[in-house]
């Protein structure tokens, strides 16, 4: 190696080039090596799963995994508990490096609270669009026998009666309202066709018809702040099916459009065979009754005349 130098160093400029080169080389490795040192290269971690824990064990877990919790939104879903993990950010299941920060979106602990307006001695239709223009909705149709059907004769906030003349009655943004409605006697609803709309059409449109909310599922894999694109697919009561009012209706949603579209298919197969069953049977009935009455004017047409009396011979 040194009589390698001791020759090189007879060429001045290509000596120099290699001495260049062998710099360059050096300071890339080291710039590599500290490089690697510096941001643990080599070292991964899989995120967990934070949604559904409490803020405070997200925390603790994503400590224990050399990550860390920002609290980057909060938001308040009534089915979930406040201080719970609604979304995050990177996904649970991605590998990250070490350090790296999670963003959560947790659940608020309370909404604020809004301004129940007084909805008694309307129409259903009115009294819903009123709450629902205050930040509130309906929590239950509860009907009662009356001259009009779906007229609002009380609302409740909890157990407590909202009157005309009460003072101002608030409630948190989103609850629901109990309404007690009129219902004339021997009156059913139809079960409206909810398939293929969210969550939020699908109340408006049995609310409207005097249905109530039964269960609502959503597929596992349904994000909760994803839940708002969800639409129904499955529906307890099938559409234009005479109901008592105030029946629940239960519902199933998903994020899968290729599952609506194919149970709405379903759906419209099932009217068409129920009308083509309908349309056979009245046109049996028909011809049965064109059979009876042709037999009717058959037997009236052999009856024999009656003969004619002395009394009546002379007129």
């Amino acid at each position: 190696m040194k009589k390698f130098w001791t020759w090189l160093k007879q060429y001045t400029i290509l000596y120099h080039l290699v001495v260049i080169v062998l710099l360059f080389l050096g300071v890339a490795v080291v710039s590599f090596l500290a490089m690697a040192i510096g941001t643990r290269h080599s070292a991964r971690r899989t995120v967990p799963d934070f949604v559904g824990l409490k803020l405070i064990d997200a925390k603790y877990y994503a400590g224990r995994r050399d990550l860390e919790i920002i609290i980057n939104d909060s938001l308040h879903v009534s089915t979930y508990p406040g201080g719970v993990v609604l979304d995050q950010l990177p996904k649970g299941g991605v590998v990250v490096k070490p350090g790296r920060k999670v963003y959560v979106t947790i659940n608020s602990v309370r909404q604020r609270m809004v301004d129940v307006p007084y909805v008694a001695g309307r129409s259903l239709r009115q009294a819903k669009n009123m709450l629902e223009a205050a930040g509130l909705t309906i929590d239950y149709l509860e009907y009662a026998e009356d001259m009009a059907t779906n007229y609002v004769l009380a609302e409740f906030v909890g157990a407590d009666e909202v009157l005309q003349d009460s003072l101002v009655v608030r409630a948190e943004m989103g609850s629901g309202v109990v309404l007690r409605v009129g219902v004339a006697p021997n009156e059913v609803a139809v079960v409206p066709q909810v398939l293929g709309r969210t969550l939020y059409e699908a109340k408006s449109r049995l609310w409207e018809s005097g249905l109530n909310i039964g269960e609502i599922e959503f597929e596992e894999d349904t994000p909760v702040l994803e839940r708002n694109r969800a639409k129904v697919y499955q529906q307890s009561l099938l559409p234009s099916a005479d109901a008592a009012y105030g029946s629940r209706v239960s519902l199933r949603l998903t994020l899968n459009a290729a599952l609506v579209d194919s149970m709405i298919v379903e759906e419209q197969r099932r009217v068409a065979e129920e009308l083509r069953l309908q349309m056979e049977a009245d046109s049996i009935a028909k011809a049965e009754q064109r059979l009876l009455d042709s037999i009717a004017n058959a037997n009236k047409s052999q009856q024999p005349s009656e003969p004619q009396t002395e009394d009546n011979f002379f007129f």
